[in-house]
């Protein structure tokens, strides 16, 4: 592990930095009207994103990784990592390409057709489609391969039914990308297809969800007599689990390397609220800015392996599982400094309520990609070499276990 820039990562960072300063507003200096409030108004969030990513595009900063002829620059993974470490530091919104940017691109690279990687690659790093994710469903979240809604061949279409959630960003998007159920006679993990489907296709009916933050980011989706045209099929039908992986790779890697709030932030709320002298909470501050080192240093392995153009071992796994637990923990912690008046929300609420809408948004962090059970299992089976765990179902045909006719 190294820790620190090479001299042409240092020049790269430069670089970054000199263009983010120039077309950007650093947190520190950003005012709290200037920032869109997600809550409030999740369409205002959505367009900034749209915005900011075509200022990326137009100046050659969007795609950083992907190969050049979809408008990409075709650079490496450790200067996509730098670029992304300091636009963290600006008052950008990018929330809204999670799914385009981190998961579907490289998900169509990998195995889209060359006309699907040509009809979709550049408009989404150009901003002009946002996509969401149609996975799991309402008997299907962590045993994401027994879902059921159904794509059955009719000419040169697919006809789907089915019930989706946990939708981003869905009442949204432009495109989705979906699994469905082809081939009901084959285990579970088979017979899945991966398709591309544009989100005004008559029959999908999308119901955003308010959730416990008081935000309509998640919703369920209704799909009835759905087509989907044959060229929209990822990877071949039937293959789609193997090309889901792709996708939830993606998916978990992009909620681990995501950024939160400082151990300092925890730092400061207790000095201000007149506890940073008690010996439990320093106990609990000393603990969260022990997590907060122990993700840095798993980031630094992350970027030594990214520099060395090899992939990351274990770290690349816990990295997700850290992340979360150290917002599960850090929130609990900040609850405690405020104590009653972590119950007052809206204008009423400390600091904006921010540290009530982390303790609660934790649950999305921690299911979102994979529960921590889940993860548990990744680590000890692929970081571990551990047995898997038993899965008396894995080769039995998927309609014998769902009784459907």
């Amino acid at each position: 592990m190294h820790i620190g820039d090479t001299p042409e990562e240092a020049a790269y960072r430069a670089e970054a930095r000199a263009w983010l300063e120039a077309h950007a507003t650093r947190k520190s200096d950003a005012h709290p009207g200037d920032s869109v409030d997600h809550t409030r108004d999740l369409a205002g969030h959505v367009q900034a994103c749209r915005d900011w990513q075509r200022v990326l595009f137009d100046h050659g900063w969007a795609g950083i990784t992907w190969p050049a002829q979809y408008g990409g620059k075709g650079a490496s993974a450790i200067q996509a990592a730098i670029f992304n470490e300091e636009m963290a530091q600006f008052d950008v919104a990018v929330g809204t390409f999670a799914v385009s940017i981190g998961m579907v691109g490289p998900t169509l690279i990998a195995h889209g057709t060359p006309e699907q990687q040509h009809k979709h690659l550049a408009p989404i790093l150009k901003g002009e489609e946002v996509w969401c994710q149609l996975f799991s469903e309402p008997g299907s979240g962590s045993d994401l391969a027994s879902l059921g809604t159904r794509a059955v061949r009719d000419g040169d279409d697919w006809v789907v039914n089915g019930q989706k959630v946990w939708t981003s960003l869905g009442q949204y998007a432009d495109y989705a990308i979906l699994l469905a159920r082809t081939d009901g006679d084959q285990p579970k993990h088979a017979g899945i297809t991966y398709f591309i489907l544009d989100m005004k296709s008559p029959g999908i009916e999308v119901r955003p969800i308010t959730q416990i933050t008081g935000v309509q980011h998640f919703n369920e989706t209704f799909l009835t007599d759905v087509r989907i045209p044959n060229a929209n099929v990822v990877g071949g039908p039937n293959e789609g689990w193997k090309v889901a992986q792709t996708t939830l790779a993606n998916e978990r890697n992009f909620i681990g390397s995501g950024g939160s709030w400082s151990a300092s932030d925890l730092v400061d709320l207790a000095q201000r609220r007149g506890c940073a002298h008690d010996p439990h909470v320093r106990q609990r501050l000393a603990e969260a800015i022990s997590r907060q080192e122990t993700l840095k240093y798993l980031g630094f392995r992350m970027r030594t392996a990214m520099s060395q153009r090899r992939m990351p071992g274990p770290e690349m796994l816990t990295l997700k599982l850290a992340f979360a637990n150290h917002w599960r923990l850090s929130a609990e912690t900040a609850i405690g400094i405020l104590g009653a008046d972590a119950m007052l929300w809206g204008d009423d609420a400390a600091d904006e309520n921010q540290w009530g809408q982390h303790l609660l948004s934790q649950f999305a962090i921690r299911i979102g990609g994979g529960t921590d059970e889940i993860q548990h299992n990744i680590i000890a089976e692929r970081g571990l070499g551990l047995p898997r765990e038993p899965m008396p179902d894995k080769d039995l045909p998927w309609r014998s276990l769902n009784r459907v006719g």
